[in-house]
């Protein structure tokens, strides 16, 4: 595994060394682990969000159809070859 060191204020290094303290960490590298793998998850978490209201938008925004489901699902597979 790689090394990597970095600076945080005295506050910062306090918050971390409680965060062992409390028994959920071996160590400060844990706990900062801990820490980015969630912001990732939240990043991407919130990305998927975001693009989900982007789809209902777009959705909302075409209308109404007047094809039938059959015509529908066949244009999909059509056009992704899904057959």
């Amino acid at each position: 595994m790689a090394t990597m060191n970095i600076s945080l204020p005295d506050e910062m290094k306090a918050f971390v060394d409680a965060q062992v303290a409390t028994g959920m960490y071996a160590n400060a590298s844990d706990f900062i682990r801990d820490l980015i793998r969630n912001r990732a998850e939240e990043r991407d978490e919130a990305f998927a969000v975001e693009r989900l209201d982007d789809l209902l938008e777009q959705g909302l925004a075409s209308g109404i159809t007047t094809r039938s489901l059959e015509q529908i699902v066949a244009e999909a597979r059509m056009k992704y070859r899904c057959d």
